[in-house]
Order: C-alpha cells, then structure tokens, then sequence
C-alpha cells in the first residue's frame, strides 16, 4: 500500500432542501458574488429564480453560456468581471464545465498575465476566489475536486489545471437538480463516472480495499444509469449517481494504490479538445478499444478480474473473460444510447497524427498503466471510426 495524503475540504451538503442554507455559507465570504452557469436550462426549470430570491441581498455578476468543453475565453471574462467588481465569492450552477471554468477564473483572478499562459505554464496558484458549487448534473466530480480542464479553440487544446485551492468550499447537491438533465447528457456523464473509476483500477498496484470500493461503485453506476436515462425523476438513481459521480474522482476510493496518468482521459483530452465532443461519449468511445488494444498477457487478469466483479462473468480462462467484460461494457454503453464509433460523430483521421503527438506530449500518455507512444495512439483513435 502506497504512502498518501487525504484531505477533501469540501463541505457538502447533500439532498433535498439543502438549497435554502445557500445565503448563511455565501454570506461567510461578502457581498459581490459571481455566478457562473451554462444555457438557458437553469432559468427553464426555477433554478435561476431560486438563487435570485434566495441572494436578493446580495450583488450578483453574471458569466453564462458556458461551453460544455469550457472555453478560455469565458474564463478571461470571468476573471475580468471579478477584478472589476471586486467579486468576494464564485457560485458555479451546473455541470463540470461549469465548475472547471469557475476554478480557473478563481485562480486566474490573481495571476498577472494571461490565463491560458497560466495554464499551459503550470503555473503555481498560491492565491484562489472561494467557490461554491451547485452541480446539477452526475458527471465529473469537479464540485469535490481540485481540478479543472479548459479548452482553448484557438489552439484545439483542452489542458488541465490542478491546485489544492481549487476544491470548492462548499457543495449544495440536491438530486432534483438534475431531474431535467436529457437523457443524452445522463448516459454520458454516466459513462465519464465509470471511467473516472476505471482509471483508478487499472494502475500498476492496487489494494484490496480500494479494489472493492471501486468496483461497488462502479455496480451502483451500472444499476442505476439505466434507471435515470428512463426515468429522470427518479430521485433514488438521481441521488446514487449523484454520489458516485462526486466520489469517483477525489482520491476517496483509491488512496494506497499506484496512482499513473489517466490513458483514456488522456486520449480523449484531444478529442474534445479538437472536435469539440461530448467528454462522456468519447470516453464511451475510447474505452473498449483501448482495451482491446492494450489485450495481452499482462492485462488480461486485471480485466478479468474486473469482469468477474462487476459484471459476474463465470469465464474460468483469463483471457476469455477480458474479452467478455470488453463486451459488456460496449453492449452498457450501448444500452444507454450513447454512440459507438467516431464516425457517428462526423470525425474521420485527417487530425489523429497532429493528436496523437500533442496527447503524448501533454497528458502524460507515456506514463500510464501501458505506456503509449504517438503510434498508440493512432491505432486506438483509428479503431473508434
């Protein structure tokens, strides 16, 4: 078991009603709040109202329309309106874009130069705007993490950012956000929870305890993803999913493993960031035949291991059962109506060399569980048309 250090500082506050302690935690950091969110769904469905009504004391700026893959450019205009108006807090509503890009306007807020410089740069972050999140879809986790992603158009990079004084302070979670959430966008952020947890479990060294809370994770996202796509106000799949997606990526279930690099985020990372796609689909895309691509002698247990977990398959022979467990993963994904190849995206390879060289620079892909060179990762991108 690896050595480690454990601290979520995030409070959270999970489930119904939860939003009216809203003014009390915004209240603790001032009066100038930025609230960040992303379409019009949030005024849609109340949410908006709510928050006006429950912040009527307050001054509120607004950045809206953020991008799915959040754009530099909101961030630049978030950083602009908090120097502004000397804004004392971030109120993050929505998804992890959302979320992503209110963490680097937190930062970027005291960097002396341009954000995407700070970003590319890895620059240290010594100073951040507190943020509060109010997730409202099951995906990434960012409402209890310290990281975020941004996308910069210009360049067709999607880079990461990464600082312990990016985890929000607080997180109001009520399920019933994300009772409108499309079906579409469930079975994607379901799938991005699946692989958040997978690259926790395929790492050169694991415990036994981390193994087991992994894989009863991955149980929940598989029993209840289905659930949401058909039912969307179905408040027990919504609050499990909800918990999944939050606790599949701060650490909480994997501390003592051989942590590596994330292969399919990372492959992926490029994807999104040069096709501008869904992060979920393309994680749904990518997965399987990675895994197919990386079968061998040295992999088959792990993947068998994980079939007989997960999925129950009763294949005694290794190799058997790997190429079972691929299966079923493709055959859930599929079940959930999330696209199966690159091509149903309108993507075709004319940019998987530029890609593929990029991603192995930028994302470490030669330091994870099989390491990959640019090559690699042609072939992987080429077996998801």
């Amino acid at each position: 078991m690896q050595n480690f250090q454990f601290c979520i500082p995030t409070n959270i506050l999970f489930g119904k009603g939860q939003m009216e302690h809203l003014p009390e935690i915004v209240g603790a950091y001032g009066k100038n709040v930025l609230l960040t969110y992303g379409g019009s769904s949030m005024k849609k469905t109340g949410l908006y109202d709510k928050i006006k009504e429950l912040l009527s004391g307050w001054e509120i700026y607004e950045v809206s329309g953020i991008a799915s893959n959040p754009l530099i450019d909101s961030v630049r205009e978030g950083i602009r309106i908090c120097r502004e108006h000397q804004v004392n807090v971030i109120l993050a509503v929505g998804g992890g874009s959302v979320i992503d890009c209110s963490k680097a306007i937190a930062a970027g807020c005291f960097y002396d130069g341009d954000p995407w410089e700070m970003i590319t740069s890895h620059a240290e972050i010594k100073e951040a705007l507190p943020i509060i999140a109010i997730p409202t879809i099951a995906a990434t986790g960012s409402e209890a993490d310290a990281g975020a992603v941004i996308r910069n158009p210009e360049t067709g990079e999607k880079l990461s950012l990464f600082s312990p004084l990016l985890y929000p302070k607080h997180a109001i979670m009520d399920p019933v956000n994300t009772f409108t959430v499309p079906a579409n966008q469930a079975a994607a952020g379901s799938a991005d929870i699946l692989s958040h947890l997978m690259e926790q479990y395929f790492v050169p060294e694991s415990t036994f305890l981390s193994d087991l809370l992994v894989e009863s994770v991955m149980k929940t996202v598989i029993h209840y993803a289905p659930i949401a796509v058909q039912e969307p106000d179905n408040y027990e799949a919504r609050a499990q999913l909800m918990w999944a997606g939050t606790i599949a990526d701060n650490a909480t279930l994997c501390n003592g493993n051989q942590l590596v690099a994330f292969s399919c985020h990372g492959i992926e990372h490029e994807l999104s960031g040069t096709f501008n796609t869904t992060h979920g689909v393309g994680l749904a895309i990518i997965t399987p035949r990675w895994m197919r691509y990386i079968l061998s002698e040295k992999t088959e247990k792990r993947f068998a291991h994980l079939g007989r977990a997960v999925w129950g398959i009763t294949e005694e022979d290794d190799r058997q059962a790997a190429e079972a467990m691929i299966g079923e993963l493709e055959d859930f994904f599929k079940s959930l109506g999330i696209p199966s190849t690159l091509t149903e995206l309108g993507i075709d390879s004319s940019k998987f060399e530029e890609m593929a060289e990029h991603g192995v620079e930028t994302e470490g892909l030669r330091y994870t569980w099989i390491p990959m060179e640019k090559e690699d990762v042609i072939n992987i991108l080429n077996q998801c048309l």
